[in-house]
């Protein structure tokens, strides 16, 4: 996973308006749990990042993370976890919350999206609450095992806007560099990495990127690494408009 630091070049994604929630409904899809098949042909990583209104009370929130959390048990969802951020670093957005999923298939993606229980949650509990709501998809490269990092297990994930003028080529390169981190970096236990397939509700940002580690120690480890910190100053930093890094920590127990 990719350490960028923020630089004022970055352009701004374009904020959701409550029309393109209402919009988003239809589309969203939010967690996912156990893997129910012994058998996975290719992954479908789904993040969204939701910010809560400041003046939200805890109650609403629980119930918001509660509600997504259930939603584990669709019958599409190979796994899937939602709670705070641990920590986030972007120069233009400031997301509270974040839901990471697991898919064999973008069909089954769909299928949950579109699910009634799916449509419910994000209808009653989630844009009620929620000022600014993103999703990135992708197609994993690899397998990841376990589908489900047990709890206490720390994620990295990073969103990266390119510049118009990258080339195929170039975006090429820059997936490769990112999917070498994993061999460079002890302590990452699974990284996934690919080109967001869902650009309507990404906010403009086109490649994604998770790294899972055993804890926030092995997490804040590997960001002092000089390799990885050094990754972004080559083929990466100059051919990004913005960036998002989020940290998140599985919960142990539900709000």
């Amino acid at each position: 996973m990719l350490c960028l630091k923020a630089r004022p070049l970055f352009s701004s994604p374009f904020p959701l308006s409550f029309s393109s929630f209402n919009h988003l409904k239809k589309s969203f899809t939010l967690f996912t749990r156990t893997s129910k098949s012994s058998t996975v042909m290719s992954i479908i990583e789904h993040v969204v990042l939701f910010k809560v209104k400041g003046e939200t009370e805890q109650e609403k929130v629980n119930a918001m993370l509660n509600n997504l959390n259930s939603l584990v048990s669709l019958d599409p969802v190979l796994h899937l976890t939602a709670g705070p951020v641990h920590r986030i670093k972007s120069p233009i957005l400031n997301f509270s919350h974040m839901l990471h999923s697991r898919y064999k298939s973008k069909e089954d993606l769909n299928t949950y999206s579109a699910h009634p229980e799916h449509q419910r949650v994000v209808k009653e509990n989630v844009i009620p609450i929620c000022d600014d709501i993103m999703a990135v998809d992708w197609v994993a490269d690899n397998d990841p095992t376990p589908l489900s990092p047990p709890p206490g297990s720390a994620f990295k994930v990073t969103f990266l806007k390119l510049k118009e003028s990258v080339s195929n080529e170039v975006q090429g390169g820059i997936l490769g560099e990112i999917k070498g981190v994993k061999e460079g970096i002890s302590g990452i236990q699974q990284m996934t990495c690919g080109e967001n397939f869902s650009p309507a509700r990404a906010k403009g940002f086109s490649l994604a990127s998770v790294a899972v580690f055993g804890g926030v120690g092995e997490m804040e480890a590997a960001v002092g690494n000089e390799e990885y910190v050094n990754l972004q100053k080559q083929k990466v930093r100059d051919n990004v408009d913005g960036v998002i890094v989020v940290d998140y920590v599985v919960p142990a127990s539900s709000p």
